[in-house]
């Protein structure tokens, strides 16, 4: 049975829809919330929730006495850049642990149940337990429709990063984001790719940046990137969707620690966007478990998928079977989420202090 969507999520991609075909310009006042629950039928805390998302993830902005103003402008994505601050500062996060009672009784049942899988060989992609479970986790919090098919497994995020390279060729230039994760730029150097550094504006990498660059494949962390903290709002999310589909390039998207947005839905993801040819997505549950789970995934585009996993084939799994049965059984019976939602809330919370005091 389909999960029915929430009535403010509705009202939001509807919104969101008329905003980015021009029915809403920019600069342009919406409905109150007010007007917007009487032409709905539903009542203004929906509608509230749903002008939240678009406030957060910058389609509109709330003006004291005045109302909600449409602030995305489609026209002007490759010249406008947001006013970017004099410094950059850090991003440190600090989670709540995974809870350890409840991992060691997800360990407890598969040693239970699974005895005989424990000891065989895993296909090389991941079995079929985790990669399922994936896919419907990612449906149902991410809004990612993708199939087991399309999930490879592998020993974090490094060991991903080498199997980027095996896929796409070393004989491409590789764009990623200057500042960035230095591990990022140290793996592709181990595996003698040429790179090009691309300077970060307030909101993402600079539109002139894209414009210049000779890269075919751009390795993005649109969620505060590290060690920047600058998320990609909507606009350039879309921009870069736009510089893939134009050069017929790839988007690496680096999704580590999304899960933590504190903001009531999960930032869109540029593989929901375009799912079918230009980009592949990454996510480990480093973070979101514990540093010593050295798991991650990939999932690659629905009509490239083929191609690529004929490419890495001959590889192995490089994550024991245990491990793999286990996350699957934290995201099967909702452990995962309950522990992702209960650290969301308390970092609203927290924002929400600081905002006051």
């Amino acid at each position: 049975m389909t999960k029915k969507t929430a009535r403010y999520i509705q009202v939001y991609e509807e919104i969101r829809e008329r905003i980015a075909s021009g029915s809403f310009s920019y600069g342009s006042r919406i409905p109150s919330k007010r007007e917007m629950a009487q032409e709905k039928g539903i009542s203004v805390i929906t509608v509230e929730h749903a002008y939240e998302l678009l406030a957060e993830e910058g389609y509109i902005e709330s003006r004291p006495r005045s109302g909600c103003y449409v602030i995305y402008r489609d026209s002007d994505l490759i010249h406008v850049e947001k006013a970017e601050a004099d410094t950059m500062p850090d991003f440190t996060f600090e989670a709540d642990v995974f809870p350890l009672s409840v991992y060691s009784t997800a360990v407890r049942k598969v040693l239970s149940e699974k005895q005989a899988q424990l000891p065989g060989r895993t296909e090389g992609r991941g079995c079929a337990e985790i990669r399922t479970a994936i896919a419907s986790y990612l449906n149902r919090s991410r809004g990612m429709q993708v199939s087991a098919d399309q999930v490879v497994i592998g020993a974090g995020s490094e060991y991903l990063y080498s199997l980027i390279v095996q896929l796409l060729g070393r004989d491409q230039i590789y764009g990623i984001e200057d500042p960035c994760y230095e591990n990022i730029s140290r793996m592709y150097a181990h595996n003698d790719v040429k790179v090009e550094k691309l300077k970060l504006g307030a909101n993402g990498i600079r539109s002139e940046e894209l414009g210049k660059t000779d890269a075919a494949i751009l390795h993005v962390t649109p969620y505060h990137s590290y060690p920047s903290g600058r998320s990609a709002d909507a606009s350039k999310r879309i921009e870069y969707i736009r510089w893939a589909k134009a050069r017929n390039a790839m988007i690496v998207e680096d999704d580590y620690a999304s899960e933590f947005s504190p903001f009531l839905k999960a930032q869109e993801t540029l593989f929901s966007m375009e799912p079918l040819e230009h980009v592949i997505y990454l996510n480990t549950f480093t973070r979101t478990i514990g540093p010593s789970v050295r798991v991650g995934y990939m999932i690659l585009p629905e009509k490239t998928k083929d191609r690529f996993l004929e490419r890495i084939a001959e590889s192995s799994c490089t994550v024991s079977t245990l491990s793999q049965l286990v996350i699957a059984e934290l995201l099967n019976s909702g452990s995962f989420e309950r522990h992702i939602n209960r650290v969301r809330r308390r970092l609203r919370r927290s924002a929400e202090s600081q905002e006051n005091s």
